[in-house]
């Protein structure tokens, strides 16, 4: 990302702004690029796709699970590749294949209640462990608790300043953003009201006819800003991008500070299950759409149809995506991650695309079972390292390969996030990293992919550096079918591209070796694990 700095003077106020704008000459598919021939890191998927016709080798049909926040299922890139449970007759209030899931046509929603509603925002685990003690210990203090009580109450001081100090510095970031929002948002709306369209161009905007003063000053304002930034090409689709990217930050913002640390909120009564009971399997709904940006962007990267000449091309050509819901905007429960990975299992998915992560896991022993199930049925899991730039060999994100039983699973990949420039700026600055936790890097900025209503645009996270990574791993596994979990890592990892340099720490200003962020020091390449998989074949 480049940082475009500019001031503006509006009522006489001068304020600083920081723009984000995309690089200029990066390609929207950089990702899928080869640095040869591109001179950017991506993973070279077209040079991967000419190997196989080359040797002739032709596709079988994969299902990826993708555990997320929701999915556009009439997306037009989308829709062709959606999984169907062809044993389930559609919308006639029955559990037909026996599964124990009504009407589970295209997947399910573990956080969704029979009546069709659904969790959208929830609060953070370390908010539901605050409130758990806080209710033990509300009226007592160090000098009125039990010996007994020690090791609980020293748990609720833990959380009790994660909690205040998680809640101080969201409302912190919401007041340093409120500025910029609030100076946007008196000037770009009323202009594409004037103009009657929410993204118009510099000569659309100098041809609508304004007689309103105040909106002739805005307008003059807003071309104000386009001049004094023209070297750095920014342009009014642009800034209005950038104001709408403002928008959502905001609202993100706002709706994490209502939802996120209240300890009045209970979401779970939407769904209705028992959440103390861990063995409880059989609860939600078979609405997958709800919150669908964060699932259709994931989803797209993975197997968006490929040369349709519309949108964007996935990584895989012969893949279905199975939708299960379980993120909300907030700390999933380990309960809807068990039962995901049971469900994704259970109705045939191969891979399983995790793009969520939280500090804490009161439950791990379930989920770990549910890693184990996997692996027993032979299904890949795919995860996102996190995006708090932590080195996640001391800090946890849950959840995670290591299992509460010191053995690491050997179904599991961890991806951290890389970006399109071959420089110290490598490696994406929110991606967490550890020599030990994150097994590879991808793909993972301004990633240009699908979004809901037959929309396209780009996301950054390790959550979009994780389907690059399922995506190649789907591609691996539908050309060469025999494929196990063990053998896919072991082809990602061994094959892909091994950078040297001295980049910058994520989050911080010290430099380090690439090769230090990740087991392997790698950015994965889908030429290179193809062509390593060719080479295993003919040993054979």
């Amino acid at each position: 990302m480049k940082i475009k700095t500019f001031f503006i003077v509006i009522y006489g106020i001068c304020i600083l702004f920081s723009l984000q704008t995309k690089a200029q000459d990066t390609p929207k598919n950089w990702h899928l690029l080869d640095e040869n021939t591109d001179n950017i890191p991506g993973i070279s998927l077209q040079k991967a796709y000419e190997l196989l016709k080359k040797h002739n080798k032709k596709s079988s049909p994969i299902i990826v699970a993708v555990l997320d926040s929701g999915l556009d299922v009439n997306h037009e890139d989308i829709a062709p590749i959606l999984w169907k449970n062809k044993k389930e007759i559609a919308g006639n209030g029955l559990d037909d294949d026996g599964n124990g899931y009504i009407d589970d046509v295209n997947g399910w929603n573990f956080i969704g209640g029979k009546d069709g509603k659904s969790i959208e925002a929830e609060t953070l685990e370390s908010t539901r462990l605050y409130k758990k003690y806080l209710t033990q210990f509300k009226n007592k203090n160090k000098f009125t608790i039990t010996n007994n009580e020690l090791e609980d109450y020293k748990q609720f001081l833990k959380f009790k300043k994660i909690f205040e100090e998680g809640k101080n510095e969201l409302s912190s970031n919401i007041k340093k953003n409120k500025e910029e929002y609030e100076f946007f948002h008196k000037l770009i709306p009323p202009l594409q009201k004037a103009v009657g369209k929410n993204s118009f161009s510099s000569k659309e905007l100098r041809k609508t006819k304004i007689k309103n003063r105040d909106l002739d000053n805005l307008r003059s304002n807003f071309f104000r800003i386009i001049e004094r930034n023209s070297s750095k090409n920014l342009t009014s689709e642009k800034l209005i991008k950038h104001y709408e990217e403002v928008a959502a930050r905001m609202e993100s913002l706002q709706t994490r500070l209502e939802f996120n640390y209240s300890l009045d909120f209970e979401g779970r009564k939407i769904v209705g299950d028992n959440i103390t009971n861990l063995n409880e399997k059989i609860y939600g709904n078979n609405d997958v759409t709800k919150r669908s940006e964060h699932g259709t962007h994931v989803s797209g990267i993975i197997a968006a149809v490929r040369n349709n000449d519309i949108g964007v091309n996935g990584i895989a050509d012969n893949v279905t995506i199975m939708p299960i819901r379980n993120t909300p905007m907030g700390d999933e429960a380990d309960k809807d991650v068990a039962n995901g990975i049971r469900y994704a299992v259970d109705n045939g998915a191969k891979i399983i695309n995790m793009s969520f992560g939280k500090d804490f896991s009161p439950h791990k022993k379930i989920v770990d079972e549910a890693v184990l199930y996997a692996k027993e049925k032979g299904v890949l899991l795919v995860h996102a390292a996190g995006n708090d730039n932590k080195h996640t060999d001391y800090f946890f994100n849950y959840p995670s390969a290591l299992l509460l039983n010191n053995t690491v699973a050997s179904n599991w990949i961890e991806v951290g996030a890389s970006s399109s420039e071959l420089n110290e700026k490598l490696p994406a600055t929110f991606s967490n990293y550890g020599k030990y936790s994150v097994d590879i890097f991808a793909p993972g900025v301004d990633i240009y992919a699908t979004l809901p209503d037959n929309k396209y645009d780009t996301r950054s996270g390790t959550s979009m550096a994780a389907p690059v990574v399922s995506g190649v791993a789907a591609l691996l596994l539908s050309y060469f079918p025999h494929l196990s979990p063990e053998q896919i890592i072991e082809i990602i990892t061994k094959s892909g591209k091994k950078y040297t340099m001295s980049v910058l720490q994520p989050g911080s200003d010290e430099k380090v070796l690439f090769s230090s962020l990740s087991k392997t020091g790698k950015i994965i390449n889908a030429y290179e694990a193809v062509k390593l998989a060719l080479e295993k074949e003919d040993r054979k």
